[in-house]
């Protein structure tokens, strides 16, 4: 299997798969990246538009679990935006997880970009929800079956709340998960790298490693501040933010 097969393959797979590192052994890292490079660029060919870039594994419980220190990068198309009121897809395996959501006012390129600098590139913050759907049997992969997979990603949807950073302390924003009625999680934007601006920048600056930067525009969803929760047919799954609205998703 090469990158392309490689590509092309977790792109058709509408059902639970074994991990690409079985059928690949010894597929590391930075394959498995130009793996999820070439899935974009075979998205953008049948029409998919680059709108951002998500992180995931941002919480330091997902990475103590999943054995690694920073998160993983993954990109967004428009055809991964669920507008208000339109139910989740059928899915394989879907969850759903709050996260805070930049968008940026200019561009931002590592290396050296700082938290601080970071927060300086937003031009406006919203809440959101992401529905992740790993393509791997139970959610069992590695590190570089993730990063191969573009992070689970499947959709994510913005809330209708969107502040300049100045007027918030994101490290406190707070978003309360519910599912059918019931608040099942809830956590701060400090549970997404000690403050979701730190997440910012590690995206620009991995970037930059790559010669890639962040551009005007772009929506960055800065990783799950919660544990993801199953999407279940027929349930409903929400997030209520502090300051930045409520975002409701039903399947």
């Amino acid at each position: 299997m090469n990158v392309r097969e490689a590509a092309a393959a977790l792109l058709g797979t509408v059902s639970e798969r074994s991990p690409l590192s079985e059928d690949w052994p010894g597929l590391d890292v930075d394959t498995a990246y130009a793996i999820q490079d070439e899935a974009l660029r075979l998205r953008r060919a049948r029409g998919e538009t680059l709108v951002g870039l998500k992180l995931g594994l941002t919480s330091r419980a997902k990475q103590q679990r999943m054995g690694i220190d920073s998160p993983l990068l993954a990109w967004l198309t428009d055809a991964m935006v669920l507008p208000a009121g339109v139910p989740v897809p059928s899915l394989i395996h879907p969850r759903a997880e709050p996260e805070l959501v930049f968008v940026l006012g200019r561009r931002l390129a590592g290396p050296g970009v700082t938290a601080a600098t970071a927060l300086a590139a937003v031009d406006r913050v919203y809440g959101g929800i992401e529905v992740i759907d790993s393509r791997y049997t139970d959610y069992r992969f590695t590190l570089p079956d993730a990063v191969a997979d573009n992070g689970s990603s499947a959709y994510f949807s913005v809330g209708p709340v969107g502040l300049p950073p100045s007027s918030l302390d994101l490290s406190l924003e707070a978003a309360l998960l519910e599912v059918d009625g019931q608040i099942v999680d809830t956590a701060t934007g400090a549970a997404v790298q000690g403050h979701p601006a730190e997440a910012l920048a590690l995206a620009a600056n991995a970037l930059g490693a790559r010669g890639l930067a962040l551009e005007p525009g772009w929506l960055v969803l800065t990783g799950g501040m919660t544990d993801a929760v199953p999407v279940r047919p027929g349930s409903r799954v929400a997030a209520h933010f502090s300051h930045l609205g409520s975002i409701t998703l039903s399947s």
